[in-house]
């Protein structure tokens, strides 16, 4: 019985035993994430969800010490998805032009459901975010789950091109951030392979459009040149922040942006 015992804790806790340093699995062993949790908080706290870029990962996402600060400034869980191989199955990507439907929201929904069993998560106050590939999955994530995260910051990167034509959930906020002079996502978009980025104009378009943000907003950017920004009747804020440079990122710009929202809840 003893023997059977030890051999059961053995094979148990090397799965329980996740965190910043190891991956979490979820959607049996298919996905994994990592999180980092801040020394001291207590009661039940927000989080933010960072999509790395093309070819990054949860480990690389992680070890960028810059974020987990961020964390400990916000009183905040930082969670490092992890795409599946390279980049993230969304739509139109350049390895499946002709998928239709992005295939992560399942994944990111049980990502959010283990951290709910490690940490008293405070689901009121989840915060999508990520940069370039990443940013392409936290657009996605904005027009799919935008019921599930209080709110978005996208940072170079919007949908593959075609931009959708509207979104199955409600609008929400989103604070987007993109280099006036970035070459590799520029705003415009540019070809890849067999597909295209997205144009992020059309995107704030269509979002605009689907949200009716139709009344004018007020933001300082003090990270950068200006913020182009409309509300809605439900004082839900749209912003397009713009600075000059290229394809670079920031977490001081993002922990603004992340800032600006939960302001706003």
């Amino acid at each position: 019985m003893r023997l059977a015992l030890a051999t059961l804790l053995l094979t148990t806790s090397p799965v329980l035993a996740c965190g910043p340093d190891t991956d979490c699995t979820v959607l049996d062993g298919d996905r994994t994430y990592r999180y980092y949790m801040p020394e001291g908080l207590d009661g039940p706290v927000g989080a933010f969800f960072h999509a790395h870029g093309y070819r990054g990962s949860a480990q690389g996402a992680m070890r960028n010490e810059s974020l987990r600060a961020m964390a400990d400034r916000l009183g905040m869980a930082y969670v490092a998805l992890n795409a599946d191989a390279d980049d993230w199955n969304l739509a139109h990507r350049p390895s499946e032009p002709d998928q239709a439907e992005a295939r992560e929201f399942d994944y990111v929904h049980a990502v959010i459901a283990d951290v709910a069993t490690r940490i008293e998560l405070d689901e009121a106050r989840l915060i999508s975010t990520g940069f370039s590939a990443g940013g392409m999955m936290t657009w996605t994530l904005a027009c799919g789950m935008s019921d599930t995260f209080a709110g978005f910051v996208p940072y170079a990167g919007t949908f593959w091109d075609p931009v959708p034509d509207t979104c199955p959930t409600p609008a929400n906020h989103i604070i987007h951030i993109h280099g006036t002079a970035d070459s590799t996502v520029p705003i415009e978009g540019r070809p890849i392979g067999p597909t295209r980025q997205g144009n992020v104009m059309e995107a704030f378009q269509m979002y605009a459009t689907h949200g009716a943000f139709d009344q004018p907003g007020q933001a300082d950017f003090p990270h950068g040149d200006a913020c182009f920004t409309a509300m809605n009747a439900d004082d839900i804020g749209l912003a397009l922040c713009v600075f000059d440079g290229g394809h670079s990122y920031s977490v001081t710009r993002v922990e603004w942006a992340i800032e600006q929202i939960l302001l706003a809840l």
